[in-house]
Order: C-alpha cells, then structure tokens, then sequence
C-alpha cells in the first residue's frame, strides 16, 4: 500500500505521523486530527517499512503507531524513530492491552498507550496533552502500569492466584449467567459466589465484572 504524505502547512504548531493498516481506522484517526486547528498530518502509512522510510528522512514532532501492522510490529517503528528522533513523542494507538505490549512498547520509547476503542474523540487532545510532556494512557492501561510498579505487584495475582473454583465462576459470569445461576448450578449460596467475586476483583485488580472478564481474556483464561 503506498503511503498517503500530507504537507505540513505554514504555521502549524505541531506535526504528526500515523502508521496504521486498517485503512478505515486510519481515516477515522486523519479525520480526528484534521479537526484539530493546532495540528498537522505529516505522513499517513500503513506498514513498518513505509514508516520507517519516512523517519529517515523527515522529522515529526509526535508519532502514533500501531502495534500490530502486516510487516511487522510497531515495537520496530518505535525503536526506530527513538534512534532517529530523539525528540520525537510517541504515542501507541492498538487493540492489544496486555501488559507485556503496554510494557514493551514503553520500554522500546513509548510515552502513551491508548486502545482503540473510542480514541478519535479525544484524539486531538491526546497528542497535545502528549506533546505537553503528558503520558495519555486508556485507563486500563494506566491501572496495569501502576499495578505493575506498585509494591503489591510482588505478591501473586492474575491466573496464578485465581483458584479452580474462581475460574469456573468467572467463565460462568463471561457467558452470561447471573450469580444466582451459578449459585444453583454449583450448588452453593449466592452469598459465597458473591464472596468467590470479591476475591476475583481483588487478584485482577479489578472493580468490575466487565473488567473481570476483560482481564481473565488477555491472560488466556476465557
């Protein structure tokens, strides 16, 4: 696919370039950016190769990069642009939040990490607020950070921590069935599975049900 250049116009305040591969994701994230005054659209490219080709010969204030692209992974384009760029600020749009990508992609120079799920209405703010010396991050992804950083984050949680008994509650839950049904259909109070739930959200760092499930999905247990 052949990369879509857009001049960067007199007077703008800020440049940005954008690798994404879903070709209707990323017009929805140039056309959030074309609504921001302060903003301008440098490059929009749909694979490592072209992205990087790019980088090394022009300069962009802020990079918003897709994880998974079909050449390869964004983790690349980051690593690259970091070599080239230094002063670059980049910012990672995907629908991967699992810790080991959040934590990869930081670690390769990422300064924020939004999933994609409702990014285009604060897109625009997002990038200022990033190249303000913020770090947006989805909220999840904020919580998975500090949850990592934070002492607890020694002690066991997640898969390793749930019981089997936990697990079979929690998969029960994700496809649908109430408390008073998986009360009855293991043949304990719903008191108790109250209290197996409880326990669930404290291991996952959750407050959720819908957290719950979505957690116990990206560590491969639903």
């Amino acid at each position: 696919m052949s990369a879509r250049r857009h001049a960067i116009q007199a007077g703008s305040d800020i440049s940005v370039a954008l690798v994404e591969d879903d070709p209707r994701t990323r017009e929805r994230l140039v056309q959030a950016l074309a609504r921001a005054p302060r903003l301008c659209l440098a490059c929009a490219v749909a694979t490592v190769g072209e992205m990087v080709a790019w980088l090394r010969d022009h300069s962009v204030d802020v990079l918003l990069v897709d994880l998974g692209l079909p050449d390869g992974s964004g983790l690349a384009v980051i690593r690259e642009c970091r070599a080239l760029s230094p002063s670059t600020e980049i910012m990672v749009i995907t629908m991967f939040g699992d810790e080991a990508n959040m934590m990869n992609a930081f670690e390769a120079g990422a300064r924020g990490y939004l999933l994609k799920d409702g990014t285009e209405d604060d897109l625009a703010q997002h990038v200022l607020s990033l190249r303000a010396g913020g770090s947006p991050m989805t909220p999840i992804i904020a919580r998975q950070l500090l949850t990592r950083l934070s002492p607890r984050a020694s002690a066991p949680t997640g898969a390793d921590a749930l019981t089997e008994r936990e697990r079979d509650i929690l998969a029960k839950l994700a496809r649908g069935y109430t408390y008073a049904e998986v009360a009855e259909l293991l043949g304990i109070a719903p008191s108790t599975v109250q209290s197996h739930v409880k326990n669930i959200y404290s291991k996952l760092v959750v407050h959720s049900k819908a957290e719950a499930i979505f957690e116990a999905r990206q560590m491969g247990l639903l």
